[in-house]
């Protein structure tokens, strides 16, 4: 029954162009070394989603449908604005990160003033909203605090500092992303820019301006997504761009569409196939418990990278792109997924109560439980349990330092509860704050 139905969301096609969508893997990066700890949870729950996916109720096609529509009006949105849809104060939060304390490179040297300033003048701020142009990413590309590929940290001989958590890596964008550009760097070298989820600083040749024209062929009204992680977009024996879980695809004319650039800079559409059964599908992929178990264990096991460091993800691009296949958006960081759906409070609650509320009211593959700082997937209950997804760093034990983690778990809302040193007012069981429903 299972292949049955992956097989109902492909679409059929024929040989077009050179450009292939394959399966492939991630390249193995320095985000590959870092711990791989375990907690009992690991051993003595289900660690395959299949498991808890019997628990959800699936959403009738009428609802995903309405949702669908509402996630293509907010992703195409950056190419209907004129300006930045931030607070001056939210755009220059960098320059607050390295002028209120020290910060470090990635042979833990301090980070002298006149290099960060050299940053912040190139940044250009001034000219914030004045070139007002539209454009779209190329390949799957990263998104900068400060227009330079610098990375840098706060002291790497504290707790939860030093690498991974390189504070000029403020997200990653997919292919096929629209953007609005607001300015350039002094040195032209970057676009300051905003998407439907985040805003920063992208390096122009992962870029390409776009016109009414292309717009117009581009917004089809069918959409697929790819849903496995870490694919290819292949022209001949050249790699276009790494393809992640959540990636957009227009479809016109029995095709996959996406952009390219010229050599003004310019966008062009070109047509692409899927030459691997079960890469991608029309968008919504039906919300059953087949398809959510599916589209989850292809996050399973991830690295965790923060702010998509390296072509992984953190906790809210986990669930971001979890939901996209499904027609569900959600915008980039735990703060602000926790203002976009239905939200129910369960801050102040004894540990056994709060526990009671998750199952009581959250529903399995379709809420979130949120914590400021941490966001996480609700897959249901085992043994009266409630049982979370989550790309994970660690957690807190009695001495202030982590029990890394490091990558997407599935664990109980006490992950790590048998270690003796474990900081029991930090667990996420004592912490989480509200559920969150996104698409209710």
């Amino acid at each position: 029954m299972k292949k049955t139905i992956l097989i109902s969301l492909l679409i059929p096609f024929t040989l077009l162009a050179d450009y292939t969508l394959v399966a492939a893997k991630r390249p193995h990066s320095a985000i590959d070394t870092l711990p791989k700890n375990k907690v009992a949870d690991m051993n003595t729950i289900p660690q395959d989603p299949a498991f808890y996916a019997s628990q959800l109720q699936p959403m009738s096609k009428s609802e995903q449908l309405q949702l669908e529509r509402e996630f293509n009006e907010k992703y195409f949105k950056p190419w209907s604005i004129s300006k930045i849809d931030e607070t001056r104060n939210d755009i220059e939060w960098p320059l607050r990160s390295v002028t209120q304390k020290p910060i470090y490179d990635k042979n833990h040297r301090q980070i002298d003033a006149s290099t960060y300033n050299q940053w912040i003048a190139n940044s250009n701020y001034d000219a914030l909203d004045t070139v007002q142009q539209r454009a779209i990413t190329i390949r799957h590309c990263d998104v900068k605090a400060f227009p330079s590929t610098t990375a840098y940290y706060y002291n790497p001989q504290k707790v939860g500092e030093g690498f991974p958590f390189d504070y000029n890596q403020n997200s990653s964008f997919h292919i096929n992303t629209p953007l609005y550009i607001s300015h350039y760097s002094l040195d032209k070298q970057w676009a300051f820019v905003q998407d439907s989820t985040a805003f920063g600083w992208v390096h122009t040749s992962n870029i390409a301006l776009v016109d009414g024209k292309f717009i117009k062929e581009f917004r089809t009204g069918s959409y697929a997504v790819a849903i496995r992680d870490n694919n290819k977009l292949t022209n001949g024996a050249k790699t276009v761009s790494l393809i992640k879980l959540g990636s957009l695809f227009p479809v016109s004319k029995g095709a996959y569409l996406f952009a390219s650039k010229d050599a003004k800079g310019k966008a062009h559409i070109e047509r692409i196939k899927a030459a691997t059964k079960g890469v991608i599908a029309h968008q919504p992929v039906p919300f059953t418990p087949q398809n959510v178990a599916m589209i989850a264990k292809e996050f399973y096991g991830e690295p965790y990278g923060w702010g998509g460091l390296l072509q992984t993800r953190d906790c809210s691009a986990f669930t971001k792109d979890f939901f996209t296949p499904f027609g569900i958006f959600l915008r980039r960081n735990s703060s602000k997924q926790a203002a976009d759906g239905a939200y129910c409070s369960i801050k102040g609650l004894e540990k056994s109560k709060k526990k009671a509320a998750i199952i009581s009211k959250a529903k399995p593959f379709r809420s979130m439980l949120y914590v400021p700082g941490h966001i996480v997937l609700y897959l249901g209950e085992y043994k009266g349990e409630p049982v979370i997804m989550h790309s994970y760093w660690g957690t807190r034990l009695e001495n202030g330092s982590k029990y890394v983690l490091a990558r997407n778990i599935i664990t109980t809302t006490e992950p790590g509860k048998e270690l003796s040193t474990i900081k029991e007012k930090s667990k996420l069981a004592n912490t989480l704050k509200a559920i969150i429903t996104p698409g209710d």
